[in-house]
């Protein structure tokens, strides 16, 4: 081990003072070569002025910007661009990072050409660096990893339009998300980061962390992906703000260095004193005489010279005067500066410390755990998921028809929709930790990105179907059963686009009113139908606007990949439906699948698949959120739960709902249905289709009453008797499955109060446990960001929907009550139970494969658009139009998925191929597969091919020459491309995502 950190060490010093090979001797300055040298035998601070921007939280991403609002906080971020520019114009040697780039691109397209070519000799000139860069700073516990990669593909997108090689960034600087997943590790190293510096860590961890010197280390976030997923990671000493006494800020209020001998307000020798005691004991906790502070704080710096000027003295005084015994050599610094003087200081060794796992969950003191951000405003949560769901789409179709083209219209709407989705990624958007009107405000301007692409999308598709008079219309409200198309046209056209790679098949339900319609496929064959009863609740759900009373359900099969079928229905008044029955039985289901239920309360009690029979309870509960007062274990006046802070009461921390439901059962050709009513407030729908392999709980929870003194947290449970040993595990952010095992932690011996609240953990798509002595596993998967943990063996649980009836403490300074149309808000959404052998067999098929594709089509799921005939019958409007469409000209191997096609510059597109499975998951499907890409597509062809890194930032075979990575990677420079006299063949292996640039060139004849 010691030998191969030392060999790192000498590749990572050599490859910082290399430069890209397309680089030039001035764009070297923007990073590593801009730094000032370090002193031997001196103590080195590195003084880092820095802004945390957040694009929404306490005020909308707007009122920030402008500074509006300021009743609610004192911030301007466009201030803080004009200042800082002033304020480094002034001394060449001070420096100042920027991280956000959606406030930098708003402030940079304002800008005069003179100031923006001021501002870009500052990057180039290295005293301004971008690090992270993203279009904001992501969360990393709920966000999906194709919406993470999406965003801070944006931002540098925007940056390296901007400062060309000074914009490829090459430090993430992820300082105030509430924990950090493995996958976020593996998408940086993919990216091609040099390093991450985190903010928040567990604050038992930190200690030990302090203890053993081990705030540095190198982290592998893939099991899959091994070394090609690791990256060097700094670990802040305590925060990201500036060390107590020493914030500088027109909003602070400590005080200014005053260096003068003569005034009576001289203070700068015992403020020196003060910070090297500082710097003194954060020099206990490192491997080398290098000191990291943050100098900065919440959109710091609207007044840069109130800083600089007193840093300016601070630096001054102490280069000069031994302190405390010591010298010191204070200088403004960056990130890429700290890590330049690491690697010259080491000395051979620059950390042997590891780690394979993730940092959740997050708490800042024993009873504060944040947790309950993993569910808070479920809705919005949701929302985001259809947003990403239709962002691909829209790209997708952009890309196939060429409706988005450089300079286009369409291209600024496209931009709209993928700047407002990267808004949502945000660290207090997604997880419901902002203000509920700021909540309202993302969800405006996501609704807005979707109206945008719902143009482009009609207009591809009218290019697609050959005939420019049809309008193709989405209904987004689907969700609560109300669609104005099914309910109010006699004629419809329903077109289903399949994003996915392969193809699928697609239950479409439609609400109805009184009528219902007869369904022809392209060839004119009559579908088989099914109505089924929309439930009261769902009919009486608040803002519902609708006469609809029944939903219609078809089976749309073989939808083909990235393409699309149409259908003709029409309205007609003696055509039966598919009657419902309804009858009381204790199964439910198809031959395959099955439902077992309690015949007297309603309650699921068994379940029947892929060759498994599980006893099986699912019901729904709540917790009683603390209200943080009056428990004697309580220090202070917190400890609440809230938007964040997910806390039981601990006198009575869960209550049961009620030990039976009134329901009513349906069944049909397509699907079979238990209708639950559990209370006034909460109700459920246990659904099997009859050709899916998982059983689908749609609950329906809200208003949660607010009549009591504590809050409501609501979950689903599911209680087996599987032999489990404390073990569970949960997705990172939509990708690699990490083991949880109740109680413990893998870096530390954990010690806590809270045994509920400390055992929840992010779920992003999917939570599971297995019994190894029965061969099975039980998966739950879900259609957004839920907390969930399992607290009893063969149990798992998912929070849902909550509200807090005090303010947690943690500076939302709002309590956790969502309103809407002047009641609560409804939350409606669905989990899908899969139950299967965890090995292969003969018979059945592997359970981790099944849950790959069902989690793969529920992400992207096939996009239903609506559309008039015009009048035509079926035999005028299939002569005229094109019903069916392929966008691939072949099949792809089972085990690739096409993650991103979208238009990029000119004639090319960016293209992302995954490879959907883990290492050892399935026999056959983790093994590498081969791709050609040339041909791929049927509506354009690939002229030339070129990879980059996952971003799509530098291409790949300049990344050994432009950052330092680990020593097996750099040990192994291979390239897994392919050259072929028909085009490229491209290799992925378990895992395995890879970006390219391809020039194309459009068939016209679309």
């Amino acid at each position: 081990m010691f030998t191969k950190i030392i060999l790192y060490v000498f590749l990572v010093f050599r490859l910082l003072n290399q430069c890209s090979g397309s680089a030039s001797a001035v764009s070297e300055n923007c990073k590593y070569q801009s730094c000032p040298p370090i002193k031997a035998g001196y103590v080195n601070v590195h003084l880092v002025p820095h802004s945390h921007l957040d694009v929404g939280w306490m005020k909308t991403l707007d009122q920030y910007y402008f500074g509006t609002s300021n009743y609610v906080s004192s911030s301007g971020a466009q201030y803080i661009f004009d200042t800082v520019m002033t304020s480094l114009k002034r001394k060449t040697e001070r420096k100042f990072m920027f991280v956000e780039t959606a406030f930098f691109w708003k402030w940079w397209n304002e800008q005069e050409e003179a100031v923006q070519n001021q501002f870009k000799s500052l990057v180039i000139d290295g005293q301004i660096q971008f690090v992270g860069g993203g279009w904001t700073m992501n969360d990393e516990a709920v966000t999906n990893y194709q919406s993470i990669i999406d965003q801070i593909t944006w931002g540098l997108r925007r940056l390296n339009d901007t400062f060309g090689q000074c914009g490829i960034q090459r430090i993430a600087w992820q300082i105030d998300t509430y924990g950090h997943s493995s996958e976020m590790a593996s998408i940086l190293a993919g990216i091609g980061y040099d390093a991450v510096f985190l903010g928040r860590i567990d604050f038992q961890d930190r200690v030990k962390r302090l203890k053993e010197k081990s705030m540095e280390l190198i982290w592998r976030g893939s099991p899959s992906l091994g070394a090609d997923s690791e990256i060097f990671t700094h670990i802040l000493l305590d925060h990201y703000t500036a060390p107590p006494g020493f914030c500088f800020d027109i909003s602070c209020k400590d005080e200014p260095i005053i260096d003068n001998p003569k005034s009576a307000e001289y203070n700068i020798v015992s403020r020196a004193i003060n910070f090297t005691t500082y710097v003194d004991n954060a020099l206990q906790s490192s491997t080398s005489n290098n000191v990291f502070l943050p100098m900065g704080g919440d959109f710091a710096y609207q007044d840069a010279q109130v800083w600089y000027k007193s840093m300016d003295k601070l630096i001054k005084y102490l280069n000069k005067n031994e302190v405390n015994g010591r010298w010191y050599n204070l200088f403004y610094s960056s990130p890429y500066c700290y890590l330049n003087a690491l690697h010259s200081a080491v000395n051979g060794t620059l950390t042997t410390h590891t780690k394979q796992d993730d940092f959740f969950p997050y708490a800042k003191e024993d009873d504060l755990y944040w947790t309950g951000l993993y569910t808070s405003k479920p809705t919005l949560k949701r929302f985001e998921r259809i947003g990403n769901n239709f962002l691909q789409v829209c790209k997708q179709l952009s890309a196939l028809t060429g409706v988005s083209g450089e300079g286009s219209e369409n291209l600024r709407k496209l931009n709209t929709f993928r700047e407002a989705m990267g808004v949502m990624q945000h660290h207090d958007a997604i997880t419901g930790t902002e203000r509920s009107y700021v909540a309202q405000d993302y969800a405006r301007q996501l609704h807005g990105g979707i109206a945008n692409c719902e143009q482009i999308t009609n207009d591809a598709l009218t290019t697609l179907t050959k005939n420019a008079d049809v309008v193709f219309k989405t209904c987004l409200l689907s969700n609560i059963s109300q669609c104005l198309y099914s309910e109010n046209m006699e004629q419809l056209i329903v077109t289903i686009y399949n994003p996915l790679s392969r193809p699928v098949d697609k239950y479409v339900r439609l609400p109805i009113s009184d009528e219902v319609f007869v369904v022809k496929d392209w060839s004119g064959i009559e579908m088989i139908t099914q109505v089924l009863p929309i439930p009261k609740r769902v009919q009486n759900i608040p803002g519902r606007q609708s006469s609809a009373t029944r939903e219609q359900v078809f089976l749309a099969r073989d939808v083909p990949a990235l393409g699309f079928k149409s259908y003709y229905l029409e309205l007609n008044n003696h055509s039966p439906s598919n009657s419902e029955e309804e009858q009381i039985r204790n199964r439910i289901g198809s031959e395959d699948v099955g439902v077992k239920l309690d015949s007297k309360t309603g309650l699921v009690i068994g379940v029947e698949m892929n060759g498994v029979a599980l006893d099986l309870n699912q019901t729904l509960l709540h917790y009683n959120g603390s209200n943080g007062f009056g428990y004697a274990e309580i220090s202070r006046t917190s400890g609440a739960s809230g938007a964040y802070i997910f806390r039981p009461d601990p006198r009575c921390p869960v209550a049961t709902v009620t030990n039976h439901t009134n329901f009513s059962i349906y069944t049909g050709d397509f699907v079979s249905e238990i209708h639950q009513e559990f209370n006034e407030w909460i109700s459920q729908i246990v659904r099997v289709y009859h050709t899916e392999q998982f059983v689908e709980f749609e609950w329906l929870v809200g208003p949660i009453p607010t009549d009591t003194p504590y809050g409501k947290e609501v979950i689903s449970r599911f209680s087996t008797n599987l032999e489990t040993f404390k073990t569970f595990y949960t997705d990172s952010n939509g990708r690699e499955m990490v083991k949880r095992i109740r109680d413990l932690r893998s870096t530390w011996d954990l010690s806590t109060n809270e045994s509920i609240a400390s055992n929840y953990y992010p779920v992003t798509s999917k939570i599971l446990i297995r019994d190894p002595d029965k061969n099975i596993e039980m998966a739950v998967l879900t259609d957004r960001g839920q907390g969930g943990s399992s607290m009893h063996d063969g149990e798992l649980e998912l929070m849902i929907h909550r509200n807090a009836v005090m303010d947690d403490g943690c500076g939302v300074n709002e309590v956790l009550i969502e309103w809407a149309y002047g009641k609560g808000v409804v939350a409606r959404g669905s989990h899908y139970l899969v139950v299967g052998p965890t090995t292969d067999t003969q018979s059945e098929q592997n359970v981790k494969v099944l849950e790959r594709q069902i989690s793969e089509r529920k992400l992207l799921d096939s996009w239903v658009f609506f559309s008039s005939p015009n009048g035509l019958n079926f035999e005028e409007y299939r002569e005229q139009h094109l019903m069916e469409f392929h966008g691939l000209t072949g099949s792809l191997p089972e085990n690739v998925h096409i993650l991103t096609l979208e238009p990029w510059r000119k004639s090319s597109f960016l293209l992302r191929l995954e490879h959907m499975y883990a290492e050892g998951e399935d026999t056959l499907l983790s093994e590498p597969a081969i791709v050609d890409i040339k041909d791929l597509f049927s509506t354009f062809k690939v002229t030339s091919l070129r990879e980059t890194t996952l971003a799509g930032n530098q291409w790949i075979d300049n990344r050994k020459n432009t950052k330092f990575r680990t020593i097996s990677e750099l040990l192994d420079l291979s390239q897994d491309v392919y050259y072929a006299s028909d085009g490229f063949k491209v290799i992925l292996k378990a895992m395995q995502i890879r970006t390219f640039v391809v020039e194309i060139q459009l068939d016209r004849k679309i």
